[in-house]
């Protein structure tokens, strides 16, 4: 594969600016202008941090794992779900050898119970960040997470708004009641560019957005500013025509299945976990509560599971656009695709050589 086949990579130093931003309206800095967060100048290190980005199962792991042994790197997940112990089967997390290759940082730091804020995980991605990068090596950000992915290489700022308990419990009887699409107007209402961002069913960042309303009368499309990224950024996406992804996603769902994904969800359920926790709510686990509560067989679930990673698949394609000009884009099917991206990079002087 040469370089035309995987797309014209955008170099290093090219401006990442509101051109790749989409209908969202970010800006990021300059490549050739690293600031941390404070504004001030970073610390000499020009080495860019990498990020892969694209759909489930589309092959972000492995490329990670490559370019943090070929670039003396260090991989940070960005994956909501694999944030969360216990929660192995159904999620996809790097294997023991895939960690042994290579340094991961995110993964099994939360109880399955504990509810993580994007502002915790921002500072966590940070903090591991530049941490790797003090230690004169690459940070290699990965997942499929697109608000983490942002949130993190456009440096938002997060609404300082601690959670309301019994403002959030008040909005989800009035989802119960009502519906979710009551809840989803009323925030079209104060903020129609967050609602338009939030899909009507994802209860929980509408509440969330109701809820800096509330506290702000600031709407959070106006709250969560972008400060650009703190160090220079280097975006790699990797793509796959959809009916090859597809079937990609149904040969690891039936791995999941084998390797015991039922049982690993009846032991979480018995241990008195709820499926309402956000460690339970992803896809792949939501599914089984049907069967748990006997509305389900397995087999529906199955299918439900495969339905809904393909609805996972389009969401993610919203925050990762083919179009964005900040993305380098492979196609991952390419025959020797990941040599092709490690070469670019080392040639391009990213990370230890």
């Amino acid at each position: 594969m040469n370089g035309s086949e995987a797309g014209d990579p955008p170099g290093v130093d090219a401006e990442i600016d509101r051109r790749g931003a989409g209908d969202r309206g970010e800006t990021m800095n300059s490549g050739d202008s690293p600031v941390d967060r404070t504004g001030k100048r970073a610390g000499g290190d020009d080495r860019p941090v990498i990020a892969i980005v694209g759909p489930t199962a589309v092959g972000k792991t492995g490329v990670a794992v490559r370019l943090a042994e070929a670039l003396s790197g260090e991989i940070v997940s960005l994956d909501s779900r694999q944030m969360y112990q216990h929660v192995d089967v159904g999620t996809a997390k790097p294997t023991a050898e895939e960690r042994a290759k290579a340094p991961h940082h995110l993964v099994d730091i939360a109880a399955p119970d504990e509810i993580l804020s994007l502002a915790d995980i921002q500072a966590r991605a940070f903090e591991a960040v530049d941490s790797i990068r003090r230690r004169g090596r690459t940070a290699i950000l990965a997942g499929g997470t697109g608000q983490y992915v942002w949130a993190v290489l456009e440096g938002w700022r997060i609404p300082a708004v601690e959670a309301d308990e019994a403002f959030r419990s008040r909005m989800l009887t009035e989802a119960e009641v009502a519906g979710p699409e009551a809840l989803h107007a009323r925030l079209n209402e104060i903020d129609p560019v967050s609602a338009a961002r939030i899909h009507v069913n994802n209860v929980r960042r509408v509440i969330r957005a109701l809820e800096v309303w509330h506290h702000t009368g600031v709407p959070m499309s106006e709250a969560q500013r972008k400060l650009g990224p703190p160090w220079p950024v280097r975006i790699l996406g990797l793509r796959m025509p959809r009916p090859e992804l597809y079937a990609r996603i149904d040969l690891r769902i039936d791995a999941m299945i084998d390797a015991g994904l039922e049982n690993e969800v009846r032991t979480l359920v018995e241990s008195g976990l709820s499926f309402d926790l956000p460690a339970l709510q992803s896809v792949g686990y939501r599914e089984w509560r049907a069967f748990f509560e006997g509305d389900a067989d397995r087999d529906e679930v199955i299918r439900s599971i495969r339905r809904n990673t393909r609805r996972l698949v389009r969401m993610q394609s919203t925050w990762f656009r083919e179009d964005d000009a900040r993305i380098w884009w492979v196609d991952a099917l390419l025959e020797a695709a990941d040599d092709e991206i490690v070469r670019t990079l080392v040639d391009e002087g990213t990370g230890d050589r």
